[in-house]
């Protein structure tokens, strides 16, 4: 059978179509099945999936309370402490104000009367002379040292003594001014003292100190003879010489005024040193 040029061509077209629509099918389905497969997870799209956003409810709470919650210190990087303004007082640091030193307190040795002195020469016997001068022919006596001596005059560095009658060298012996009036004054920013000194032989040592009613003397003996303390008015506050058993006394003054701390001597003399304090 013979066809015709026609025929021939129409034939031609269509299984140029059937062919194509073939084709189109096949590559359809193949997409098909490929969308349908699970796609590989790789570490870069787990990283982009973790870090990205999400809808779970659950997810987002723990992110909200990790945002709530601190982060753990680390232990290289202790916390440090909220600085405070630097302390100008060292009473509100706890530390206490430096206590100005106790203001010491000894009676004059020149310029007074003196009544008697003890012998007290490196080189002893002491040589009495007839007359204040250092001649060979004029010694009259001698006294061994720790001798108590009455002294009636004062010469030029020599004193005349009693018994027996002469004269000695004032730098040989020991002596004391028989009366003293001495005012006490604390250092500045101080408030208290220490006095000590000797009596030798007889005589009177006054201390005066000045004091405001109501404040609190207080008076502490450091030796064997605790002073008389008398008011302003001479009245006797503490310290009665006729007891002799008084090491301390402390209370408030009652009068403004000059307080008088005083230790009297008939005889030999004796060594003293007590403190007082007024508050």
């Amino acid at each position: 059978m013979s066809f015709t040029k026609a025929q021939i061509i129409t034939v031609s077209l269509a299984g140029l179509a059937t062919a194509v629509g073939v084709a189109v099918a096949t590559i359809q389905s193949g997409a098909m099945k490929q969308s349908d497969l699970p796609l590989a997870e790789s570490p870069a799209s787990t990283r982009n999936q973790i870090a990205g956003p999400t809808n779970n409810p659950e997810s987002r709470q723990r992110k909200s309370l990790q945002a709530q919650t601190p982060a753990a210190e680390s232990p290289k990087s202790p916390p440090q402490p909220a600085k405070t303004p630097a302390v100008q007082s060292s009473l509100v640091a706890g530390v206490p104000p430096r206590k100005v030193e106790a203001v010491v307190v000894t009676p004059p040795d020149s310029g007074c009367k003196i009544s008697q002195a003890v012998v007290s020469d490196p080189n002893p016997p002491l040589n009495v002379r007839s007359i204040p001068q250092v001649r060979g022919s004029n010694i009259v006596g001698k006294l061994k040292n720790n001798t108590f001596v009455s002294v009636a005059e004062e010469q030029n560095g020599w004193l005349r003594i009693t018994d027996p009658p002469g004269w000695i060298a004032k730098n040989r012996t020991e002596s004391s001014c028989s009366n003293i009036n001495h005012q006490i004054n604390f250092l500045p920013g101080g408030e208290e003292a220490i006095v000590k000194g000797r009596i030798i032989g007889g005589g009177t040592h006054s201390y005066r100190i000045r004091a405001t009613k109501n404040q609190t003397m207080s008076v502490r003996n450091r030796k064997d003879v605790f002073p008389q303390i008398i008011t302003p008015r001479g009245k006797l506050l503490a310290g009665d010489p006729y007891q002799g058993n008084e090491t301390e006394w402390s209370g408030k003054v009652p009068l403004t005024g000059n307080y008088t701390l005083q230790l009297d001597s008939n005889f030999r003399g004796y060594e003293y040193e007590f403190s007082v304090e007024l508050r």
